[in-house]
């Protein structure tokens, strides 16, 4: 089969002709018809990232095709749709037994441990294949698989509840899913905290309240429209040191700052004036679970999450041009979401 794969840190990828890959009893073989190109493909190809071997194919946002299933198998069957979520865990420590698989002491990653899905077919664990309704396509349901199920595990982990106020700082793929998917769990107002235009104007679309953090300070503009009491929940899904103390100065009693994104500097909060006096918590929240993607499909095959405008393009299973994405994702583009797509 094709598979284009990293063979060297911080060389391009290339495409070579490797066997299908064999699957055991508990496991299906995928064919693959969608595949998205994450920024974190990019920083693996940099070599920011150590990856579980080299060569590897990369791709974490994969859905396709049952093209055969093991012994074992019963909860999908040949010519299923289905999407995958991306991380292997063992079932049986206490962390997959508990429901935080995340943590799970064995997991792997597809893509990044083991091949992924910038291939003709692939291979996992039956538990990991998720069915997808024919409501949703191939390269919308990739890419279901990661940003979108972050920003549900964050809301999650926020307990986000029917009538209450969300702020979202950042305004990128998490941010634009967060804001729906708040929505889609009750929140009465959405605040979207960003300092370009052109993405605010998104979210207005998606029904949150704009707060342009290039004109004013986006804390004092969330109180003033708030009428000085803050929001319930507030999720930082930049990274920067300035948004995540922004986030948290921004809650109400009670509530709730979930930080998603990743920064090397420490945060720095007054204890009394932004945690103490408010009864407010700080959560992390780190990557997603399988029992969370279920929900989140159904959203978006009923329309609640609206993933028509995620993928702004489609290209082949070619090297030359997923490097091509690759580097553009490394320069910053405005594309929200590249993905490959193999036709059946």
């Amino acid at each position: 089969m094709k598979a284009v794969r990293m063979v060297e840190t911080g060389k391009a990828l290339e495409l070579q002709h490797i066997p299908i890959p064999s699957a055991g009893e508990e496991d299906v073989l995928v064919r693959v018809r969608a595949a998205g190109i994450c920024h974190s493909d990019a920083h693996y190809r940099a070599g920011r990232s150590s990856m579980g071997r080299l060569p590897i194919t990369l791709g974490h946002e994969v859905a396709g095709e049952v093209e055969w299933v093991g012994a074992k198998v019963t909860n999908v069957k040949a010519g299923d749709r289905v999407c995958l979520h991306y991380n292997i865990s063992c079932g049986n420590c206490y962390y997959c037994k508990t429901g935080k698989e995340q943590f799970c002491t064995t997991v792997k990653m597809i893509g990044h441990h083991i091949d992924g899905g910038y291939a003709e077919y692939i291979a996992i664990p039956a538990q990991n294949a998720i069915p997808l309704p024919e409501e949703i396509s191939f390269e919308e349901g990739a890419t279901l698989m990661c940003a979108s199920a972050t920003a549900l595990h964050a809301l999650c982990r926020g307990r986000v509840k029917d009538g209450e106020t969300v702020a979202v700082f950042g305004v990128g793929g998490l941010g634009l899913s967060a804001i729906q998917l708040a929505k889609a769990l009750g929140a009465v107002e959405v605040y979207a905290v960003d300092i370009k235009q052109d993405k605010l104007e998104l979210a207005s679309e998606y029904g949150a309240i704009p707060v342009d953090a290039s004109r004013s300070d986006a804390v004092e503009e969330i109180r003033r429209s708030t009428q000085g009491k803050g929001v319930d929940v507030a999720l930082e899904m930049i990274g920067l040191p300035v948004t995540m103390k922004q986030t948290i100065e921004s809650l109400g009693v009670l509530g709730r700052a979930v930080i998603v994104g990743l920064s090397p500097t420490s945060l720095e909060v007054h204890p009394y004036h932004t945690l103490i006096g408010y009864e407010a918590e700080v959560i992390g929240s780190n990557d997603h679970l399988l029992q969370e993607l279920p929900l989140l499909i159904d959203m978006a095959r009923r329309k609640v999450f609206d993933t028509s405008r995620v993928v702004s393009r489609r290209i082949p299973l070619e090297a030359e041009i997923i490097n091509q994405r690759l580097d553009d994702l490394e320069n910053f583009t405005d594309d929200v979401r590249a993905v490959i797509v193999q036709e059946a």
